[in-house]
């Protein structure tokens, strides 16, 4: 179980090899597991260790916390799940972690399998005594579903063949076979995706490749709309690295930072690849459940004024954090001569060359809109409310994603295990420290806009962007230029304010100032995703389902890619990252559903 290497003073000394440590504790975790025995099991964390679920032993997506809490969860779910086969996970050798002289750890992959499925996981363990031979417990251990046994994905050598040989009377050709299943003519799609964005595209790939017939309903013109369509200076925040679609990453020459226009090409691309069936210029119209018969009955019309009814299992909403838009109700707004749009509707500031432009909001948005219309020549002003957190994209994605989500670092499956295993509450604690460095790193960036009298924080507890993320889905800037436009004070700042009324030609704010104004945009976010839910379905559906994002009482989001309150009624969204990771346990949820191995939801 151990090794023999020469110490920096020459005296031999007995030290465990990180597969030596991993083998070790995994044999007993195993053995634990196998033997349902919670308490073994529970003995071989850290007393404040993380265990976090997707799927594998409790059908949901939860987060465990202390020694109490995983022996309680595993006695509820070891019988049920009866894990077996544990063992490291071949090529991907466990490795030592040493972050300062105090703080080390191994960290490891490994497989197993439950009744109904087979899982991989992540661990990381630390020492727990002075020898270095002595007992290491687990911190974070990740345990998630990988496939569904007897309903694998149809994947390397279970790949389709394209053409079945010899003699065949009628053939259809693949273009004919395609044409007949995405138009749904002879049959029922089992599920339906509202939305053809990223959320929409990767559950439908993954359903596909699980043999889940699936529609996707876009009411755009094309795939991609919904990216091709706004302000025009707008390009992803997020490296490449972290932003690659599921089956079919992004080419080697792929920029770093993807251009919107890019990225909606792309999407068709993504579309044809993965033979995912949309239906574009489609509205959805409505739809009903039939709870005893566990079915939807719903309405489109489709590009051509027909409209279509149809009856699947599944109800996707996937239209997106970016659903419903949150406008404010402002006095006096049609008494303004100028222009007021949400940020959702603006195209960009080239029209407005010469004139003044208030942005009212201070995230990523109210940044880049603002940006661009200083960049067309506009006179303009940013309404800051309250405060934004701020970090630079040089700095922040160095800190923030090195060893994971970086050029050269581990393929993106392994990356984004690695990311997951993290529960959301320690990456909040973990990211104190990071924010740290990046204030330190942005020390002159972040002193230039306080002196231009733009107020930036910290988040809510000193934890930076993540959690701001996770809690409000918005609250944070990534810089990528305007951060030094304000604070050279080409981007004027309205701090501390509300507008309080519109008059013909500008605006009153809550302090009782005024600004002149040609053009408004209101950078204010969105609505809860339930919202979107309401405003499709009806208040009854809506009501039964919870409120999506947030952090649950687990440090778990809230209903999005998991159950949302409503039987076979399906939220899912979020960042490409998180659409590319999620939707494959969203997806297997579905198929499960299809399979009855998933507990109906009264």
């Amino acid at each position: 179980m151990s090794e023999t290497l020469e110490a920096p003073s020459t005296q031999t000394v007995s030290v465990p090899t990180p597969r030596a440590v991993a083998t070790r504790w995994l044999a007993d975790f195993s053995a634990a597991l196998e033997q349902r025995d919670p308490e073994t099991v529970g003995a071989l964390f850290l007393p404040d260790g993380w265990w976090r679920d997707l799927l594998a032993f409790t059908w949901d997506l939860r987060t465990f916390h202390g020694t109490g809490a995983i022996t309680d969860a595993l006695a509820a779910t070891l019988e049920g799940s009866r894990p077996t086969g544990f063992g490291l996970t071949e090529g991907k050798e466990p490795v030592l972690v040493e972050v300062d002289e105090n703080t080390k750890w191994v960290q490891g992959f490994f497989d197993f399998e439950t009744t109904v499925a087979r899982g991989t996981g992540f661990f990381r363990l630390m020492p727990t005594g002075t020898d270095a031979d002595g007992p290491w417990r687990a911190w974070t251990v990740l345990t998630a579903m990988d496939e569904l046994k007897g309903f694998e994905e149809q994947l390397g050598p279970r790949r389709d063949k394209g053409v079945s040989h010899g003699e065949q009377r009628d053939r259809q050709t693949w273009l004919e076979r395609r044409e007949a299943e995405r138009e749904f003519t002879a049959s029922e799609p089992q599920a339906l995706v509202i939305g053809g964005g990223q959320g929409g595209l990767t559950i439908a790939a993954r359903l596909g490749q699980l043999g889940v017939d699936t529609l996707v309903v876009e009411r755009n013109a094309r795939v991609g709309d919904n990216w091709r369509n706004r302000y025009r200076s707008l390009v992803l925040h997020d490296p490449v690295w972290y932003d690659h679609m599921p089956y079919l990453p992004f080419p080697a020459h792929w920029p770093v930072f993807t251009p919107k226009d890019k990225l909606a090409d792309w999407f068709e691309t993504y579309v044809a690849a993965m033979e995912i069936n949309v239906w574009t210029g489609t509205e959805f119209l409505g739809g009903e459940y039939d709870d005893a018969a566990r079915q939807w009955t719903v309405r489109v019309r489709r590009e051509d004024g027909t409209e279509r009814t149809l009856h699947p299992h599944h109800v996707v909403l996937a239209t997106g954090m970016s659903g419903v838009p949150n406008i404010p109700e402002i006095p006096g707004v049609d008494d303004f001569a100028g222009t007021v749009r949400h940020s959702s509707a603006h195209g960009g500031g080239r029209e407005f060359s010469g004139r003044k432009a208030l942005v009212v909001g201070s995230c990523n948005s109210g940044h880049d809109i603002a940006q661009d219309f200083y960049e067309q020549g506009a006179d303009v002003t940013m309404v800051q409310r309250s405060s934004t957190y701020v970090m630079s994209s040089e700095n922040g994605i160095a800190v923030l994603f090195a060893g994971v989500y970086e050029e050269g670092g581990p393929p993106v499956e392994d990356a984004d295990m690695m990311f997951s295993s993290l529960p959301f509450p320690l990456v909040g604690e973990l990211h104190k420290q990071a924010t740290r460095v990046l204030a330190d790193l942005d020390r002159e960036l972040l002193a230039g806009l306080e002196k231009a009298g733009f107020k930036v924080d910290f988040g809510d507890d000193g934890s930076g962007l993540f959690m701001k993320y996770l809690t409000r889905g918005g609250g944070y800037y990534i810089d990528v230029g305007a951060s030094q436009l304000v604070a050279d004070g080409k981007i004027k700042i309205k701090q501390g304010v509300e507008i309080d009324r519109f008059t013909r030609d500008g605006v009153v704010f809550s302090d009782g100032t005024s600004s002149d104004a040609d053009v408004v945009v209101l950078a204010t976010g969105y609505q809860n995703m339930r919202e979107s839910a309401r405003q499709l379905l009806g208040d009854a559906v809506a009501d039964r389902c919870s409120p999506v994002w947030g952090l649950d009482d687990e440090g778990e989001l809230r209903t999005i890619w998991r159950r949302s309150g409503h039987d076979r009624l399906w939220f899912m969204g979020g960042n490409l990252q998180q659409a590319r990771t999620y939707s494959k346990f969203l997806a297997l949820q579905i198929k499960a559903d299809e399979e009855n191995l998933l507990t109906p939801l009264r």
